[in-house]
C-alpha cells in the first residue's frame, strides 16, 4: 500500500494499493504496442493532443492547489504550478517541428544524406513530490510529442498528481496506452528496469535513489537521465544592487519551504555588503507566516514529511554546536514545535564548509551566509561542493558574471535571478547532480535516437 501522510495534519490523506508485477508488465506491453501507431500520427496532431492535455490539467487547477497543500504543504496563496507547466509545455511543443526536423547533410542528384530523429519507444518518468507537475512535464511533453509512449510513476507523497496527469490524457483523447500512470513499490520498479522494460528512464530525486536506478539498469543499455541533489550557491558581488540581491536570494532559499531542486542553499556576500545583506535578510524572513497551507495568509507551509523536517533541524543543530550563529528566533514561529513537519525559517552566519549545512543538501527553509573578500574566493567556495545544478551571481557587471560563470562547475548560471527554469535553455547538471538534459531543443534529443540515412540515387 502506498500511503501519503499529510504534512499539514500528520494523518493519512490518501492510500493506493500497489500493482502486481504481472499487471505492470501487461500495462507496459500495451504502451509499447500503442507507441508503434502513435509514432505514425502526424506531428501536428500529436502536438495538438498534448497541448489539449495540458489545458485539461489547467481545468483541474483549483482542486490541484488544495491537494498540493494537503500532500506536500505548499500554501494555496501561490496558486499551484499550472502557470509554469503551461510555459514549459507550450514552449516545448512550439519547438517540436524544428527540433525533430531531420538534419539534411546533402540532397543532390547523387545522394540524399540525412540524420532523422526517431522516438525511443516507452519512456519511464519517475517524478518527485516537491514540484510534482513542473518536474514531470519537462519530460512528458517532449516524450509524447516526439512519438513515445510515457509511463509515469509518481512519488507516494504526491500520488494524486500522477492520477491527474492520467485523467488529463484521457480528457484530451490521447490513444489508450500512450500515457500510463502506475502505482508500484521500489523493488518492483527495480525489477522492471532490470528486465529492460523501458527504452528510456528519467528520474528526479535523491542521489541514493539515482544510484539505485543506475544499478538496476546496469547492463541493459537503457537510456537513463538523472536530476539528483543540489546545494546551489548565490554570490552577492561588491557592485550588486543589495536590495534586489537580498530579495532574490532569500526568496530563492525559502520558497516552497526550501524544497526546490534549484533553491539557494548557501550564500556568499562580499564583505563590503555583508552586514547590510544580513540585516535585510532578517527583516524579510521575520515577516514570513509559517502555518496552515490552506490559510491564504500563510507564506510558508510545512515541509512534505516529518523526516525531512528532522533532517533540517539536525543540520541546524550541528552547525550551531560547531559555532554557527542562528539569527532567527524560533519563538516567532510558534507552529514549529520541533516534532512536526512545520519548520521555522532560519539564517545562519559564522558558518564554514566543515558544517553539513554548507555541504550536504538541506532541502529546507535554512540558508548559511558567509563573507568573502573577492571573486576568486567566491568561486572557490561555490565550486567546493559535490553538486552542480545552478549558481546565482548578483552584480551589475554582465562581463563579470560571464567570466565568473565560466569558472563555476554547474549546469546553469543566473545573473540577478535564481530558482527558475527557462524552457528555451537546457536544464542539466554536473557532478552528483546527475546527467542528461531536458527542455530546449536539446530536451528532444534525450527522448529520441538519431538514425542516419545514406541514400545513393
Amino acid at each position: 500500500m502506498l500511503t501519503c501522510i499529510s504534512p499539514r495534519t500528520g494523518t493519512t490523506f490518501v492510500e493506493r494499493p500497489t500493482q502486481s508485477r504481472g499487471d505492470l508488465s501487461q500495462a507496459i506491453e500495451r504502451a509499447s504496442a500503442a507507441q508503434l501507431e502513435w509514432r505514425s500520427v502526424p506531428l501536428a496532431e500529436r502536438v495538438a493532443l498534448v497541448d489539449t492535455m495540458v489545458l485539461a490539467l489547467e481545468s483541474m487547477n483549483d482542486d490541484v492547489v488544495t491537494e498540493l497543500a494537503h500532500t506536500m504543504g505548499r500554501p494555496v496563496r501561490y496558486g499551484g504550478e499550472i502557470g509554469g507547466v503551461k510555459e514549459r509545455a507550450f514552449h516545448m511543443s512550439s519547438l517540436a517541428a524544428t527540433a525533430l526536423a531531420p538534419t539534411i547533410i546533402e540532397d543532390s542528384d547523387s545522394f540524399h544524406r540525412a540524420i532523422r530523429y526517431e522516438p525511443l519507444g516507452v519512456v519511464f518518468v519517475i517524478a518527485p513530490w516537491n514540484y510534482p507537475y513542473l518536474t514531470a512535464i519537462n519530460t512528458i511533453v517532449p516524450a509524447l510529442v516526439a512519438g513515445n509512449a510515457v509511463v509515469l510513476k509518481h512519488a507516494t507523497q504526491t500520488v494524486l498528481a500522477g492520477e491527474r496527469f492520467a485523467e488529463a490524457a484521457r480528457i484530451a483523447g490521447l490513444p489508450e496506452g500512450i500515457f500510463t500512470n502506475i502505482h508500484a513499490d521500489h523493488a518492483t520498479i527495480a525489477d522492471l528496469i532490470a528486465a529492460r522494460s523501458f527504452d528510456a528512464i528519467n528520474f528526479t530525486g535523491s542521489v541514493s535513489a539515482g544510484a539505485a536506478i543506475e544499478r538496476a539498469a546496469a547492463g541493459t543499455f537503457t537510456t537513463v537521465g538523472l536530476e539528483l541533489g543540489g546545494k546551489d550557491p548565490g554570490y552577492v558581488r561588491h557592485d550588486a544592487d543589495i536590495a534586489a540581491a537580498t530579495a532574490t536570494l532569500i526568496d530563492g532559499a525559502m520558497f516552497n519551504s526550501g524544497q526546490c531542486c534549484c533553491g539557494i542553499e548557501r550564500i556568499y556576500v562580499h564583505e563590503s555588503l555583508f552586514d547590510e545583506f544580513v540585516e535585510r535578510s532578517m527583516t524579510i524572513v521575520g515577516d514570513y507566516v509559517l502555518g496552515d497551507p490552506l490559510d491564504p495568509a500563510t507564506t510558508l507551509g510545512p515541509m512534505a514529511n516529518v523526516r525531512f523536517a528532522d533532517e533540517v533541524r539536525q543540520q541546524v543543530g550541528e552547525a550551531i554546536h560547531a559555532g554557527a550563529t542562528a539569527l532567527i528566533d524560533r519563538s516567532g514561529f510558534p507552529t514549529d514545535t520541533g516534532d512536526t513537519a512545520y519548520v521555522a525559517p532560519q539564517l545562519l552566519v559564522d558558518v564554514d564548509h566543515s558544517m553539513r549545512v554548507m555541504r550536504d543538501e538541506t532541502f529546507g527553509p535554512v540558508v548559511g551566509i558567509m563573507s568573502v573578500d573577492s571573486d576568486e574566493q567566491a568561486i572557490e567556495l561555490m565550486n567546493d561542493s559535490q553538486f552542480g545544478l545552478t549558481a546565482a551571481i548578483c552584480t551589475n557587471d554582465v562581463d563579470a558574471a560571464s567570466r565568473i560563470g565560466d569558472q563555476i562547475e554547474t549546469g546553469t548560471i543566473y545573473m540577478n535571478r535564481c530558482d527558475y527554469l527557462d524552457p528555451a535553455l537546457c536544464w542539466t547538471g554536473r557532478k552528483d547532480t546527475g546527467r542528461g538534459a531536458s527542455l530546449s531543443t536539446l530536451g528532444y534529443r534525450s527522448v529520441t535516437r538519431p538514425k542516419s540515412f545514406h541514400l545513393r540515387r
